[in-house]
């Protein structure tokens, strides 16, 4: 289940690194800063909701393209992904666990390829503006290809700031993603995506 969880959430906030100011013309603003940016990190809290249960996770996260990220979620439990460009390292503190997988493969064609191809925005989602609620002004980001997934993605904007983000698979399940300390330009090297399994723990292939 919650590496369930993670690839929803990698799905998601991988397409947020690429979406900036977001208020009238917000599809402009958004191609412009897929074209300009460079990292971006923060963070947030995520609720999914799902026919039998819902449930709340936070954390942070650091990205930094082409094609690096890490997330850490803190509560309710403790978990690290990092995706190091090659191969993405899922950490399961409480089960002692690290499954790797080949980056590739896992994102797809998913709103993660956009960490690593500037060009996948335009070429894998049909993008509108999507109206205003609550103060947030939204991007709607429709899947090209009907096997994509999930059914849409909403990307929420409250002023100059990256606020909220809205997903739908193809299950019916809702994830809700609200952003916090979010910054545009991290100092952030490359070799903070580097990792190595600790000592005692298992390591398994996907």
């Amino acid at each position: 289940m919650k590496q369930t969880s993670f690839l929803k959430w990698l799905t998601a906030i991988s397409l947020s690194a690429s979406i900036g100011l977001a208020q009238a013309g917000a599809v402009d603003a958004l191609k412009k800063f897929n074209n300009d940016s460079d990292g971006i990190s923060g963070s947030f809290s995520q609720t999914v909701k799902s026919k039998k249960k819902t449930q709340t996770t936070s954390g942070t996260f650091q990205i930094l393209r082409p094609g690096l990220f890490k997330w850490e979620y803190t509560k309710p439990y403790k978990q690290t992904i990092v995706g190091d460009g090659k191969t993405i390292w899922l950490y399961d503190v409480d089960l002692k666990q690290v499954t790797k997988s080949s980056q590739d493969q896992t994102i797809g064609d998913s709103p993660a390829a956009i960490l690593s191809n500037k060009t996948a925005l335009d070429s894998s989602y049909t993008l509108k503006e999507d109206g205003s609620a609550g103060g947030i002004d939204y991007v709607l980001a429709t899947p090209k290809k009907n096997n994509a997934g999930y059914q849409y993605i909403r990307i929420g904007f409250r002023g100059d700031n990256l606020a909220a983000m809205q997903l739908k698979d193809s299950f019916g399940n809702e994830t809700t993603i609200n952003f916090n300390s979010l910054n545009t330009k991290p100092n952030l090297s490359r070799g903070s995506f580097k990792f190595t399994p600790p000592k005692g723990v298992d390591v398994l292939s996907n």
